[in-house]
């Protein structure tokens, strides 16, 4: 190419070149940016950012995310949502101009993940919906229903005496190994099949307790209505803290779909002492056994949100079973005082009944349902109405007879009949009972048909009954389930059932009259 030619094409290059930077508009994002003055474990003091709001999300190097929790004229103190070691002093932190958020969506069910909506089972990306705020304001009281329908937990000693409605809050609450996970579990198996979307949230708990836990909801094949979303007791403290709320976010995204949820958090002992730690860092002041002032305010604004919506906003109900550890039986501690006030009744958890192998170790006397009996199943009700007093009496005698008193024939019969309550009372793990079966049982104790049968069969003569329970017409299994007391033939059909079951069980005179008190 001549070099006349070659000049004139890089001077007709240079002036388009030109001209395309003159027309050019160019777009400039501010960027806020602050610098981390001081690390401490699960927080970081942060200086600059003069515009950034209380809870907002902060950015750190690494993929490290943080809350901006106090914010102070010279410093904010930042909740870091991540391991602390990976930041250094000096790393700039820019403002994200949004608060935590958690997606959502149908394809996190029967998956494992972290507060973050990450998956942890190694089953690859989850799709996401949408994203909800970890902080949303609960329903208001007009956008509420009454607590009408049951949740049926197919534990026995639950549905009947300690009954939970859908919308409900339902304290769970005892010393260390007691089987309060057991009970959550066990309400999660029994939802297959009723439409019922569960929500397991583990919190600070050892991995191998919550492996436990999925490898029992999978042998079940509950994992398949049910989330799970852990935190291991070696996270972050500001992961424990989000947790709840951010497995609470999660089940009203399918609540304001219509869905019953149940949500169970296990436990919030563990969530207090993490939200304890970060408030003690932050240097805010402590209160009664160092927890903050606002820790009843924290869990309050988290059960709230359990409720049951009214019929213009789906009629969507999300029931929560929030689990307590108690020490030493304190049940007038902080934490459960707490709780206690704020959730509608509790079921408590005996040590002494878990030693003496009543499981599950429920104490009826200290346990309380305060919703829930409104909720419960009309053929429940007409028939358990007596057996909590007919208990309360057998354990007040009970203590007498320990001791040698000589006690009458009447007094012999209360007894005997508590010992058979007591009995029935046991329930082995995994294995809740369906609405049919419990009330065949039921029935069958409040008309005394099992006192003539020795303590020691009525473990296989209540299973002899259960099975036998299955043959009943669908007539009386429609009258279980209505909003319709039981009529006097249906019990004697079933009762004419349970005494044809329960006879090949039966002791003699001879050897009732043996029975030590």
């Amino acid at each position: 190419m001549p070099k006349a030619e070659r000049t004139k094409n890089i001077k007709k290059t240079f002036s388009e070149l030109g001209a395309k930077i003159e027309n050019h508009v160019f777009h400039f994002t501010p960027r806020e940016v602050g610098t981390v003055k001081s690390i401490s474990p699960g927080v970081v003091m942060v200086s600059g950012l003069p515009n950034v709001g209380f809870e907002e999300l902060l950015q750190f190097p690494k993929n490290l995310f943080g809350i901006a929790y106090n914010i102070d004229e010279t410093e904010i103190g930042v909740i870091l949502l991540g391991e602390y070691p990976l930041l250094n002093v000096g790393d700039e932190v820019e403002r994200t101009g949004r608060v935590m958020d958690i997606p959502v969506g149908n394809a996190f069910i029967g998956r494992v993940i972290n507060p973050l909506g990450e998956p942890l089972d190694n089953k690859g990306f989850i799709a996401q919906s949408e994203r909800f705020p970890i902080e949303r304001p609960a329903p208001a009281i007009m956008d509420r229903n009454a607590v009408s329908a049951p949740l049926q937990t197919g534990i026995k000693v639950i549905d009947a005496l300690i009954p939970i409605g859908r919308g409900q809050r339902e304290l769970i609450l005892g010393d260390r190994q007691t089987g309060k996970t057991a009970i959550a579990v066990d309400t999660i198996i029994n939802q297959k099949d009723k439409n019922v979307i569960c929500i397991y949230c583990a919190i600070g708990q050892r991995i191998a307790s919550v492996s436990k836990v999925i490898a029992h909801l999978e042998e079940k094949g509950a994992m398949e209505f049910t989330v799970v979303l852990v935190t291991e007791g070696n996270n972050a403290p500001g992961l424990k803290y989000i947790a709840p709320y951010a497995a609470t976010s999660l089940a009203e995204y399918f609540m304001e779909q219509g869905k019953d949820v149940l949500i169970v958090y296990d436990d919030l002992t563990q969530h207090a002492r993490a939200y304890r730690e970060l408030s003690l860092l932050l240097r805010r002041p402590p209160g009664r056994e160092a927890f903050p002032g606002d820790i009843f305010y924290i869990h309050s604004r988290l059960l709230e949100r359990a409720t049951q919506l009214n019929e213009k906003l789906g009629n969507g109900s999300l029931t929560a079973l929030p689990i307590i550890e108690t020490e030493a039986q304190n049940i007038s501690a902080y934490i459960p005082t707490n709780l206690i006030s704020i959730t509608d009744g509790q079921i408590y958890l005996s040590p002494k009944l878990f030693e003496l192998g009543i499981l599950p170790a429920v104490d009826v006397g200290k346990s309380v349902s305060r919703i829930g009996g409104k909720a419960q199943l009309p053929a429940f009700s007409s028939i358990t109405g007596s057996l909590k007093l007919a208990y309360a009496q057998f354990e007040e005698l009970e203590s007498y007879a320990r001791f040698g008193t000589r006690i009458d024939d009447h007094s012999k019969k209360i007894i005997e009949h508590g010992n058979r309550i007591r009995s029935w009372l046991k329930q082995l793990e995994l294995q809740p009972l369906s609405v049919p079966e419990q009330i065949t049982v039921l029935l069958a104790l409040t008309a005394g048909l099992f006192d003539k049968i020795a303590i020691e069969k009525m473990g296989i003569s209540e299973a002899a009954l259960i099975i036998k329970s299955k043959e009943l017409p669908n007539e009386i299994l429609q009258s279980i389930f209505s909003k319709q007391h039981l009529s006097d033939t249906e019990r004697e059909a079933i009762l004419a059932i349970a005494a044809e079951t329960l006879a090949d069980f039966e002791i003699s005179s001879e050897e009732t009259s043996h029975n030590k008190f």
